[in-house]
C-alpha cells in the first residue's frame, strides 16, 4: 500500500486570509471557509494535520477529512520544527506564523512566507495575486475574485463549486420557518444589523404566521455542533456576513445574507443564495474596516421589505416543490 503524503494547514484564525486584518482575534468564519481546500485532499491519499487556535477546535472537531489537530500554544512551535510534511501550506499572515511556517521541513509550499527583506509577510508564487488582494481592499474590490476560488488558486488548484465541511451535520428536520441569526463576532462589529430592523423582520413574518427562531447566545463556544443543530432548525437563515451564514450555506439552506462593510464577492454565488447589499452611496464600500468613518454605517441602509420578502420567495418555492 502506498504512503499517504502528509499535509499540514496552519490556519488559527488569527488572521483573514484575503483581508488586511491581523488583529489576532480568532475568526471562526475564516477558519470554516479554509475547510473548502479539504477537498484537494482525499484521506486514501492524504494524511491532514491541521494546526489551529483553541478556540476554532470545535468547529472542525469531529471533520472526517483532518486526520490530527494540533492547538496553538508555546510549544508548538518546537514540535513543528521537528516534522516534516510532503506539503506545508500556512494561510496566516502574521510575520511570526511565517518565519515559524518556513522552519518546517516540507518538499511543496504554499500560501504565505516570512519576507526577510521586509520582516514581513510575502506570498509564494501561486499565491502573490491573493497576498495583494489581502493588503490592498480596492484591489479587491476591482478583481471580484471570489473566497474559494482564490484559495484553490493559491494551490495551484482550479475551484470547480466545492463547499466548505463541517464536522457535525443535523440529523433533524426542520421545525421552523425562519432562523435570525443577528449575532456578529468582535472582529467586524460594523456587520451587524440595526437590532430593531431584526425586530420589525420578526413582526412581519410572524403576521403572516411564519414561525420565528432567534440566534441562541453562544455561552458555550465550545458546543459548536448546538449551534449549527439551531441551524438546521430552520427553513431558512437570515444572517449578517457571520460564521452561521457559512454554516447555513454548508447545510444547504436557502440564505438571505446582509452586506455593508464585507465584501458580498468572497462568498460564491449560489443556488438559494441571496445577498442584500447596503444601498448607501458610499465610495468606501467595502471597508473591511473594525470602525466607521462616515457620519453613519452602511448597514443600516438594507431594507427590511426585500429580506422579509426575499425569505416568503424562498418558503413559498419550497412549498410547492
Amino acid at each position: 500500500m502506498t504512503a499517504r503524503e502528509k499535509v499540514i494547514i496552519i490556519k488559527p484564525g488569527y488572521s483573514e486570509t484575503l483581508d488586511p486584518d491581523i488583529s489576532g482575534t480568532v475568526s471562526l468564519g475564516d477558519v470554516l471557509r479554509t475547510t473548502v481546500l479539504l477537498h484537494l485532499f482525499p484521506s486514501d491519499r492524504y494524511h491532514v494535520t491541521w494546526v489551529t487556535d483553541k478556540a476554532a477546535w470545535p468547529l472542525l472537531r469531529g471533520n472526517q477529512h483532518i486526520h490530527r489537530v494540533l492547538l496553538v500554544n508555546s510549544f508548538t512551535p518546537f514540535q513543528l520544527t521537528r516534522s516534516h510534511y510532503d506539503i506545508v501550506i500556512n494561510l496566516e499572515k502574521d510575520p511570526g506564523i511565517c518565519a515559524m511556517a518556513d522552519t518546517i521541513q516540507g518538499w511543496k509550499r504554499f500560501g504565505f512566507r516570512f519576507d526577510p527583506n521586509t520582516d514581513g509577510p510575502a506570498g509564494y508564487l501561486e499565491s502573490e495575486q491573493a497576498f495583494n488582494i489581502a493588503l490592498d481592499p480596492q484591489l479587491k474590490r476591482e478583481l471580484g475574485r471570489n473566497w474559494s476560488e482564490l484559495l484553490f488558486e493559491m494551490l495551484g488548484a482550479k475551484w470547480n463549486g466545492e463547499q466548505v465541511l463541517l464536522g457535525h451535520y443535523p440529523d433533524h428536520a426542520p421545525k421552523f420557518d425562519v432562523a435570525l441569526n443577528y449575532r456578529v463576532g468582535s472582529k467586524f462589529p460594523l456587520k451587524s444589523w440595526p437590532r430593531e430592523n431584526w425586530n420589525q423582520l420578526a413582526e412581519r413574518f410572524e403576521a403572516q404566521g411564519l414561525s420565528v427562531t432567534w440566534q441562541p447566545a453562544q455561552d458555550d463556544p465550545e458546543n459548536i455542533e448546538t449551534y449549527i443543530d439551531w441551524i438546521g432548525s430552520a427553513k431558512t437563515l437570515v444572517s449578517c456576513d457571520s460564521l452561521g451564514m457559512h454554516i447555513a450555506l454548508a447545510l444547504h439552506k436557502p440564505v438571505v445574507a446582509l452586506f455593508g462593510p464585507t465584501s458580498s464577492t468572497d462568498v460564491p454565488e449560489q443556488k438559494n443564495y441571496t445577498k442584500m447589499k447596503s444601498t448607501w452611496a458610499a465610495d468606501c464600500k467595502p471597508c473591511s474596516a473594525r470602525k466607521c468613518v462616515k457620519s453613519e454605517p452602511c448597514m443600516p441602509f438594507i431594507s427590511v421589505d426585500d429580506v422579509a420578502n426575499q425569505v416568503v420567495h424562498y418558503l413559498n418555492r419550497s412549498a410547492s416543490a
